[in-house]
């Protein structure tokens, strides 16, 4: 006699949108198995009976071969008489309760979409808005919950017959793929000049046209407009980066393939992973010589800045130029991305000659996302399209819900529920009335699509920052301010799934310090709760306050002062440096900064690469991409250890002048600058696990996105017995700081 048995299964993650019903449906019938599927607040639910080993087998497969766009969270099982359930189906939504469902990240095209779109015999071919429920637009385009049509973007596109059908069969790859359209139905494709008239003939051939005569063409993508031109035309390259006002700030490039790819870049099977997954990200990579790519694209700089396409427009239009493409943000800079249709021919139409859109709104702006393979890893740089809204999980649950406003550039927030952790996308620099509006909009649409009402508010310390701003002007919350490094070594500990304490290394620019001066080079021990400042690299002034980050020149003067033997081979700002010399001395506008990020742009106009910064980051950007990477000489730091440890940053800065002034090579100077740095932070944690008995090191903030630096040190930790964490799924920049802030406020609430 055959044993029955029957289950019922609560499935929670990304469940929803991403064809886990008729994966379900498709299992129970091959299976022989009834019962029936459906989508509930939570997730999805399923009831399941037949033979026993029919059963254990559902189980088993329903995990191991769930659809590519789902992450499953939790499966919940209980066991049950059978009902008498005939044949297997697919329920009725139950919308009742609170949501606790998620939303998928926009993904790229799949390959059986890619097969339609070639094939000259299916009914999408070169139809560039092919989707199905493993691809396409998910975030972007939802404009409330439930995740239904009529609540995103495609709305005003009736289906078809055809496209109806393949909607409502349940063994079909569309079902119930919110997207679903073809070009009797669907969105459709116009290429408009400057002024917004329609041009004539075939869009993506006529896009590709002018891209070969060197003009620029604005994209919509996913997640808003890109500015478009071909990869290794300098003329055009230089064009947009003189209208789109970004001097030296490096662009991205689009390839077709990975062969085509593999002719820009070096690109190891970490990478090719990278580039070929669903979220389709830009991979920072290192440059092949000789690589076709235009001096413009990436001035001053070993690596590219290399993606995939990741839509079926991107497909079609890559395959007709048959050449990479640069592909960047379309804003001026410091501006969000364009994602609205009557803005973008505003903002950008002094910029594009031309726009390649259709009247598919995108609801949500999102940002390309950048990583960057380290140590045998991958970091985050930009967490934005691909990744976002999909939650972290947190170690232990929050009491209450959590809003974490995040810091000031590099702007994300993030809502905390329970043990999920919602990071926003890569939202900007919060510095002009648009960024800030974004941002208080992408609160809001969280907040409703997660249905998450936080009742704690955390922020940075530091008054003057909007996102601080914000967070204490929200009415009946409890308001939780968090020190900014003590964020940055949460978030990593966060990121790792650690509670601490550690010995936490915060390199970073500038961040508000407890005692009233600027942090950003910091040992601390820390866990989620709070922090204890242990040492800092010794406090120098900044003469001009902001002007010191602008023109990286006054920081190499504040380090070498007038007593130094290389001071004459620093000085190309001659005339302006005992203006500079005497405000650092009587501390007039001149605020003490402990930053790491300043001792790298120290070094870096101490060697000539770069005196005055067009972006953030730049000459310590610059400083990485010129050290020869086969140095191995070491520059040494004094350390003090009486009181707070203090690493003297200046022994460093004055090592390299007495090399530049011997005639050293500037890149053997970074080499060995970058190896000093790394062997300083080293020594200071072996002083310190003396002191305290700790045997883990986070490691965080935006300098470690430097790669040579974050390789080194790690390496020296490790040989040195300590347990290293450093970030993977969230940036050490200041896009990483909100969830920093959200694990701390979580933790207090907890306490």
């Amino acid at each position: 006699m055959t044993t029955l048995k029957r289950v019922d299964v609560h499935v929670e993650g990304i469940v929803q949108g991403v064809g886990f019903r008729p994966f379900v449906y498709s299992l129970a019938s091959r299976l022989g198995l009834a019962g029936r599927v459906h989508n509930d607040v939570n997730g999805v639910h399923i009831e399941v009976e037949g033979a026993l080993d029919g059963v254990e087998e559902f189980l088993t497969a329903l995990e191991r071969d769930a659809p590519v766009l789902s992450e499953i969270e939790r499966v919940t099982v209980v066991s049950g008489e059978p009902a008498g359930h005939r044949g297997f189906t697919i329920a009725a939504s139950d919308p009742s309760g609170l949501r606790r469902a998620l939303i998928s990240a926009d993904s790229a095209t799949c390959d059986d979409c890619l097969r339609e779109l070639a094939d000259p015999a299916d009914r999408r071919h070169r139809y560039p808005f092919v989707n199905c429920t493993n691809c396409g637009p998910r975030y972007t385009i939802v404009r409330g919950v439930p995740y239904d049509r009529p609540l995103t973007t495609m709305a005003p596109f009736g289906m078809c017959d055809d496209c109806a059908r393949e909607y409502h069969d349940p063994g079909d790859r569309r079902y119930h793929a919110q997207p679903t359209c073809c070009p009797a139905c669907g969105p459709r494709l116009r290429l408009r000049d400057a002024r917004g008239t329609e041009l004539c003939g075939d869009p993506i051939i006529c896009a590709a046209g002018l891209l070969r005569a060197g003009r620029v063409v604005a994209v919509k993508g996913l997640g808003g407009y890109h500015l478009a031109v071909v990869a290794s035309d300098e003329q055009a390259a230089a064009a947009l980066r003189g209208r789109k006002h970004r001097e030296d700030k490096p662009f991205a490039v689009m390839a077709a393939d990975l062969a085509q790819a593999r002719r820009l870049c070096e690109i190891d099977d970490v990478a090719a992973t990278l580039l070929t997954g669903r979220a389709r990200p830009i991979v920072l990579l290192p440059r092949r010589a000789g690589a076709p790519v235009a001096p413009s694209v990436a001035p001053g700089n070993r690596s590219l800045g290399l993606m995939l396409p990741y839509t079926p427009l991107h497909h079609l239009l890559l395959a007709e130029l048959a050449e990479p493409i640069v592909l960047t943000s379309g804003n001026v800079s410091d501006e969000p991305i364009a994602h609205e249709d009557a803005d973008a021919l505003t903002r950008l139409g002094g910029i594009a000659d031309a726009f390649l859109t259709h009247d598919r709104e995108i609801h949500t702006r999102a940002d390309d996302s950048v990583v960057r393979p380290l140590c045998g890893e991958v970091t985050v740089l930009r967490r934005a399209r691909g990744y976002a809204p999909e939650p972290l999980a947190l170690r232990r649950p929050a009491p209450r819900p959590v809003l974490a406003c995040g810091a000031e550039l590099k702007s994300t927030f993030c809502l905390v529920q329970g043990r999920r952790a919602f990071v926003s996308q890569h939202i900007g620099d919060l510095e002009n009335y648009d960024t800030l509006r974004s941002f208080v909009e992408g609160i809001d649409h969280y907040c409703g699509l997660f249905d998450i009402r936080p009742r704690i508010v955390a922020h940075d310390l530091h008054p003057d920052y909007l996102s601080t701003k914000h967070a204490l002007e929200i009415p009946g919350v409890e308001h939780v301010g968090v020190q900014h490094h003590h964020a940055h070594i949460a978030s990593c500990l966060a990121d790792n799934g650690d509670p601490g304490p550690v010995i936490g290394v915060a390199f970073d620019g500038l961040g508000y310090g407890t005692d009233g001066t600027l942090w950003g080079g910091e040992f601390l021990r820390a866990d989620l709760i709070g922090f204890e400042r242990l040492g800092h690299l010794a406090q120098v002034p900044m003469p001009g306050g902001v002007a010191a980050i602008r023109q990286p020149w006054r920081m190499t003067a504040a380090y070498l002062r007038d007593d130094h033997p290389g001071l004459g081979v620093a000085r190309r700002n001659a005339e302006h440096w005992p203006g500079v010399l005497r405000m650092a001395a009587t501390g007039l506008n001149s605020p003490l900064t402990s930053s790491a990020g300043r001792l790298f742009d120290a070094v870096s106009a101490l060697l000539g690469i770069r005196d005055k910064i067009t972006y953030e980051g730049q000459a310590a950007i610059e400083l990485e991409q010129r050290a020869d990477l086969s140095e191995t000489g070491v520059y040494q730091a004094d350390i003090t250890t009486a009181g707070p440890l203090v690493v003297q940053g200046g022994d460093l800065v004055r090592a390299a002048a007495a090399d530049l002034a011997a005639g050293v090579d500037p890149a053997v100077i970074a080499g060995r600058f970058h190896n000093g740095v790394a062997a300083a932070i080293t020594r200071a944690c072996a002083a310190l696990r003396q002191s305290t008995g700790l045997t883990a090191v986070a490691l965080s903030g935006g300098v470690f996105q430097n790669a040579l630096l974050l390789e080194r040190t790690v390496q020296r930790l490790r040989a040195a017995g300590f347990r290293v964490l450093k970030h993977v799924r969230v940036p050490p920049n200041d896009g990483g700081v909100s969830l920093g802030q959200a694990a701390v406020a979580a933790a207090r609430d907890r306490a």
